[in-house]
């Protein structure tokens, strides 16, 4: 049997986030190329590192089993987060980051990320093409790169500015106009949309997780469609497909390598889509910490697609008799409850019961609260969560 073979093109960053505790060399190149090692024979990752960085990312290459080619660079790039769904601290800051001749990758297979040093300029039979940038997308043609069959994947922002239209839809099109054969416009909780040359749309759902870890899952994506159509020439609906599955199972774990095949479509999978509707964010916001905290919750949940009604913001401060009729009025309207627990604030804790008093669910964030005292919460079946982002996302799902 011909051994399969794969190269990424991708870059090599630290990662560090404080919530859930994360430090690791990573990047998209290299959480790529370690995903693929159980769906590929032969891996091999190009990028760009620093001495110290080569030399230690070296050992999960060969604790994971592919291949490295560490061009030259001249700094250490770290991405650092505060949760996996707040914007990241790059380290140094994009503008002191200097932009590093074009690394050359010819095969029959190619995944090529976008990085923040340089480029990759592919000549490949099959190339998938992801460009890893929301403000300054690359086009893949841009530097004289070319594939006899091109996939490109990326996010529906990146798609929009690729394809020269708000419509990702005109742009997908605009894009196999130009020379690709597929269109993947990843979506976020509504899942992806594969577009083709022949004029066929299909739409693959993103797969509930028990435990929701956000850092890299479009890495494990890319690299799994990859996998599947570029190299084991399946359909691309499927290739798609099968990447969600993986993406799922990142999420819950954290881990890598990805399952193989067989494993990903035996795993009971349940399609997760944000439910439409109006959250009560409850919440303390009397000190800094509080604030931000309420301030992150209300845009991660408008990110995911709700609308949210939050005390601070759309009511403000006042006296109690105009105030508590005000929440009271929302929280009647609103169809789920997102409640942060820490401190036992004591507007929390009865706007959570009012809510479940309504029968509407409540989707709990308590990280410090004694389980003596979250027994009402939970007696009154209340969803309660240690993550912030799995309970955001949990909320999103109406789980």
């Amino acid at each position: 049997m011909t051994q399969s073979e794969i190269v990424v093109a991708g870059g090599v960053y630290h990662e560090k986030c404080i919530w859930p505790e994360w430090d690791q060399i990573f990047g998209s190149g290299g959480r790529a190329a370690t995903a693929l090692v159980s769906h590929v024979d032969k891996v091999t990752l190009h990028n760009y590192a620093r001495d110290d960085v080569k030399q230690e990312f070296a050992k999960a290459a060969a604790l994971y089993g592919f291949g490295v080619v560490a061009h030259p660079c001249p700094i250490g790039i770290s991405f650092e987060y505060v949760h996996c769904m707040s914007t990241p601290v790059v380290r140094p800051p994009l503008a002191r980051i200097p932009k590093l001749d074009p690394m050359e990758v010819s095969a029959g297979a190619v995944l090529r990320f976008g990085m923040l040093e340089g480029s990759a300029k592919v000549d490949a039979n099959w190339c998938v093409h992801d460009p890893q940038s929301a403000f300054h997308p690359e086009s893949f043609w841009d530097n004289g790169s070319k594939a006899e069959h091109l996939a490109i994947v990326a996010n529906r922002s990146e798609i929009v500015a690729m394809g020269q239209d708000i419509d990702p839809d005109v742009a997908a099109r605009n894009l196999l106009a130009r020379g690709a054969e597929v269109v993947v416009v990843k979506s976020g909780p509504e899942g992806a949309f594969v577009h083709m040359s022949n004029g066929g749309k299909a739409h693959i759902p993103a797969y509930r997780s028990d435990l929701v870890w956000t850092v890299g899952s479009g890495d494990v994506f890319a690299a799994i469609f990859a996998a599947r159509w570029a190299v084991h020439r399946e359909s691309p609906e499927h290739a798609a497909e099968v990447a969600s599955r993986a993406v799922a199972h990142y999420a819950e774990t954290m881990g890598l390598p990805a399952l193989r095949v067989q494993e990903l479509k035996q795993a009971q999978r349940v399609p997760a889509s944000t439910i439409p509707g109006r959250v009560y964010l409850a919440s303390p916001f009397f000190n800094l910490g509080q604030r931000w905290l309420v301030d992150e919750a209300r845009r991660c949940l408008k990110e995911l697609g709700l609308e949210v009604f939050s005390p601070i913001h759309d009511v403000g401060p006042g006296p109690a008799h105009l105030v508590g009729p005000a929440d009271i009025q929302a929280l009647e309207e609103c169809d789920r409850v997102f409640a942060i627990l820490d401190g036992l604030d004591a507007g929390t804790v009865f706007e959570v019961g009012y809510a479940r008093a309504q029968g509407k669910p409540v989707y709990a964030l308590a990280q410090a609260v004694s389980e003596e005292n979250l027994k009402m919460v939970i007696g009154s079946h209340s969803k309660v969560f240690f993550d912030f982002v799995t309970a955001l996302h949990h909320t999103a799902w109406k789980t």
